[in-house]
C-alpha cells in the first residue's frame, strides 16, 4: 500500500495545536521532526541517560501526515476518494484558521509519496490502555482485562494525544472536573473536538453537556465517541462556531445556563474567550481552564482576574498548567 505524505513547516511551540487541529479533518497519527532536547522523562523512557551532543534547537518543526492511495492511485481518507488538491485546500483552510491565535511559522505544505508502510495500522502497536487515575482508558482493538472489570473505562481511538487523553492538558482537567461535578451540572465544553471531555463528565454525573468547536469535522468525532462510551443523544448538543465572535452561536448556547465551563485550548485564545465566556456562566459558576504552557501561566491568571473572576486553584503536571475559578454569586 502506497501512502502520500503531506509534511507541514511549523514551530514547535505549534506543533500539538497543528496535530489536534488536522486530527479534526481527517490527518492522523503525526510524525514529528524537531530539533527539541529530550527531556528527562522522554530519556527514561528511552532507556538512555545521555544521548550525543544534537544541533541547537532553532525553533522549527516539520510534521508529515499519511494519507493512503488506493490501487487505482487515488487518495483515501475516512473511507472517503479525494484529491490532492482537497486535502491541502483543507490543510491551509485550518492552518489560516490558527494564525490570529498563535505563532505557526511558515506554514508551508510539501507533498511527497512514501514507501509500502501501513503508517496507520503500525500505530496501534503502540497505543494500548493506560489509566488516568482510576479511570481505564482503551482503544477499540483491546479488550477489558478480566481484573478491570467494573471499572470507569473511556473507549477512545488515538489520533492525537489531546484526543485521547494521553496529554497533560487533558488530564489536568479531567481531575478539575471531577472534583466539581454533581447531578446537577450543566456543562459548557468549549472547543470540545472529539468530545471527550464533556462525554467523561457525563460518565461522571453530570447532567447534560454542549459542545463548541470551530470544525464542522468534530460533530462526527463526537458522534463516534458518544456511541462508543454509550452516551444518549439528549445527553450532548453540539454546536458548530466561533463563540468568542459570534453573537449567534453566544445565543444559541446561552446564558447564565451553565455550572461548569471548561476550555482546554490555547493561553492566547483562552484570553479572548474569558471576558466572553463569564456571560454563559451561572452565578456560583467554576471556569477550568487549560492547554496552558507554562510560562503563559500568569498571562491567563490575569486574564481570569480581569473578567471578574476568582481564582480557586493553579494546578500543574509537567510544563503545562489548568487555571480553575469561581463566577462570584
Amino acid at each position: 500500500m502506497k501512502w502520500k505524505k503531506f509534511q507541514i513547516k511549523t514551530v514547535t511551540e505549534a506543533e500539538d495545536i497543528i496535530i489536534s487541529t488536522l486530527y479534526d479533518i481527517g490527518l492522523e497519527g503525526a510524525q514529528i521532526e524537531d530539533k527539541v532536547p529530550l527531556t528527562a522523562l522522554e530519556k527514561e523512557q528511552m532507556f538512555v541517560d545521555i544521548l550525543p551532543e544534537g544541533p541547537e534547537d532553532d525553533g522549527v518543526a516539520y510534521l508529515s501526515f499519511f494519507v493512503e492511495e488506493d490501487d487505482g492511485g487515488r487518495l483515501v481518507l475516512n473511507g472517503e476518494t479525494v484529491t490532492e488538491e482537497q486535502i491541502l485546500d483543507s490543510v491551509k483552510r485550518e492552518l489560516d484558521g490558527l494564525r490570529p491565535f498563535c505563532e505557526i511559522g511558515e506554514g508551508s505544505i510539501a507533498v511527497d509519496e512514501t514507501e509500502d508502510i501501513d503508517w496507520i495500522n503500525n500505530w496501534k502497536q503502540y497505543f494500548h490502555q493506560f489509566y488516568i487515575d482510576d479511570l481505564l482508558v482503551i482503544p477499540s482493538w483491546e479488550d477489558v482485562k478480566p481484573e478491570d472489570e467494573g471499572k470507569m473505562v473511556l473507549h477512545i481511538d488515538p489520533g492525537t494525544a489531546f484526543g485521547t487523553g494521553m496529554h497533560e492538558t487533558t488530564q489536568l482537567c479531567i481531575r478539575q472536573l471531577r472534583k466539581f461535578i454533581t447531578p446537577q451540572t450543566e456543562l459548557l465544553d468549549v472547543g470540545t473536538g472529539s468530545g471527550i471531555l464533556a462525554i467523561l463528565s457525563l460518565m461522571y454525573g453530570a447532567s447534560h453537556a454542549v459542545g463548541t468547536d470551530l470544525d464542522p469535522c468534530s460533530v462526527d468525532a463526537v458522534a463516534d465517541n458518544m456511541r462508543n462510551n454509550h452516551i444518549r443523544p439528549e445527553q450532548f448538543e453540539m454546536m458548530i462556531g466561533n463563540i468568542i465572535t459570534d453573537k449567534a452561536v453566544q445565543d444559541r448556547v446561552g446564558y447564565e445556563k451553565y455550572d461548569i465551563v471548561v476550555a482546554n485550548i490555547l493561553a492566547d485564545v483562552l484570553v479572548a474567550l474569558t471576558p466572553v465566556i463569564v456571560g454563559q456562566m451561572k452565578p456560583g459558576g467554576v471556569y477550568i481552564t487549560s492547554g496552558i504552557i507554562d510560562d503563559k501561566e500568569q498571562t491567563v491568571v490575569d486574564a481570569v482576574k480581569k473578567a471578574g473572576l476568582t481564582v480557586l486553584e493553579v494546578t500543574h503536571q509537567g510544563e503545562w498548567v489548568s487555571v480553575t475559578a469561581r463566577k462570584e454569586a
